[in-house]
């Protein structure tokens, strides 16, 4: 079966039968079931102590219900996975194992007789030690962590795909944050079948996925990373976060899921002669993830900085030389136009200084004037004083469609900027809470 069909009864499944179902919150199978509960196709808890679950009938094994089903997820004591992986002959297409106790902890037999087996009755593998999936288009949340201790972000166009299921609740918490959505999320452990590679092949394809950030932290077929990462990345954003980066870092990759980190050098060497796109840190993901996911990638690197802040300006300058961006000068053409319609006390520089003494369409003037002249703009725009106020966010969006670049900033989100903050990115202006952060994001943005 091919890849993207088979990942289909994965992603969209319309049955599910849940292995270790329970009768309370305080199990983590009975967390899952309750995820299940919102979920719009057929959910067949299975345990054999009782008849009916959160108003679900529950079934004694699998054998017992009436039809086969797309989806198969079992958490149930690591030991107990390969006699219930046999049982599911012909009942199931996907199956995720959420339990842990594998070859991360140095139980490679163990996890190889699953493997084995997987291939045996023809059933593709999430997992095992794995969080599951959340795609929001579908209602089908199959993680074991209450929804009052992970607040899953609003639907969106943000796939996410992570080895660690830890990282994955962090990546979703910061991503909500962010005011950013979700098309899908997935925390594949420790990958015995299906891997990020898998993952990037399914999501190139996915008419609701537009960005997709991966946390890795190590591969099992290199070759095969590089050829799909390759090829995602040509169809849509892919940022890579990398794990494991140091000698010590790598060791706790290999013990946390079993899977040899490798040589990082050599890792991020072959990412950039592919140009696919490498974050260094988690916080630099999630602004990229954030631009991205507001606007489209566009090309070219010269920046123009427009200010009511100079020491913040300059933040955003050096920021910008950091990451290969050009401050390129005014024009001078443009510069002179500008100084006859600005105030004598105005720097008529990159960047742009419009002090204290600023107006909200003094923003938009000096983007009108010089928008076929960079290829992205940082607009830097401090509360603090009586000339910023709601209405800018106005004005920029009736002016976004002529200038028509990449544009973001940096607006300390202080009591009087909630709702400028608000407003811009519900018209899809990524806003950020230092000139450094936002440069960041648009060096995302621009390729």
């Amino acid at each position: 079966m091919e890849n993207n069909m088979s990942l289909d009864y994965l992603f969209k499944p319309k049955s599910i039968a849940l292995i270790g179902a329970a009768h309370s919150e305080e199990k983590l199978g009975g967390v899952i079931l309750r995820n299940l509960l919102k979920f719009r196709g057929r959910v067949y808890p299975v345990n054999p102590n009782y008849t009916e679950l959160m108003g679900l009938k529950t079934y004694s094994s699998v054998q017992d219900i009436p039809e086969s089903v797309d989806l198969t997820i079992i958490m149930r004591p690591a030991s107990e996975v390969p006699e219930i992986l046999k049982g599911l002959q012909d009942k199931t297409i996907c199956v995720i194992i959420a339990s842990s106790g594998f070859a991360e902890i140095g139980q490679n037999e163990l996890q190889d007789e699953v493997k084995k087996i997987g291939k045996e009755i023809g059933a593709r593998i999430l997992g095992p030690n794995c969080m599951g999936l959340y795609n929001p288009y579908q209602r089908l949340d199959t993680f074991f962590l209450p929804y009052e201790r992970l607040k899953r972000p609003k639907k969106g166009n943000v796939a996410v795909v992570s080895q660690s299921g830890a990282i994955l609740s962090c990546l979703l918490g910061a991503v909500r944050e962010a005011n950013t959505g979700i098309s899908k999320a997935i925390g594949y452990g420790n990958a015995i079948d299906i891997d990020e590679s898998d993952l990037y092949e399914y999501l190139a394809e996915d008419k609701d996925t537009d960005v997709v950030i991966s946390y890795v932290e190590s591969l099992g077929d290199g070759r095969k990373f590089i050829e799909k990462a390759k090829r995602l990345s040509e169809k849509k954003p892919l940022i890579i976060l990398k794990a494991g980066k140091g000698l010590s870092g790598q060791a706790a990759a290999f013990s946390h899921t079993g899977r040899l980190a490798g040589k990082y050098e050599v890792f991020h060497s072959i990412l950039k002669q592919f140009g696919i796109k490498e974050t260094m840190d988690f916080d630099e993901l999630i602004d990229a993830t954030k631009a991205l996911s507001y606007q489209r990638p566009s090309k070219g690197n010269r920046v123009c900085i427009i200010t009511n802040g100079g020491g913040s300006g300059v933040l955003a300058a050096d920021e910008c030389m950091r990451q290969g961006l050009e401050v390129a000068k005014l024009p001078d053409d443009k510069a002179e136009k500008l100084r006859r319609v600005f105030p004598y006390f105005y720097g008529i520089n990159n960047p742009i200084d419009l002090t204290a003494q600023v107006r909200d369409e003094d923003y938009i003037t000096a983007l009108n004037e010089l928008r076929d002249d960079y290829d992205g703009f940082v607009i830097i725009a401090l509360p603090n004083v009586m000339g910023i106020t709601e209405e800018l966010a106005d004005m920029i969006n009736r002016a976004k469609g002529d200038i028509n670049k990449p544009i973001v900033f940096h607006i300390p989100a202080n009591g009087v900027a909630r709702r400028l903050v608000s407003l811009l990115e519900k018209m899809k202006m990524p806003v950020y809470p230092s000139p450094e952060r936002a440069v960041k994001g648009l060096k995302a943005i621009l390729k």
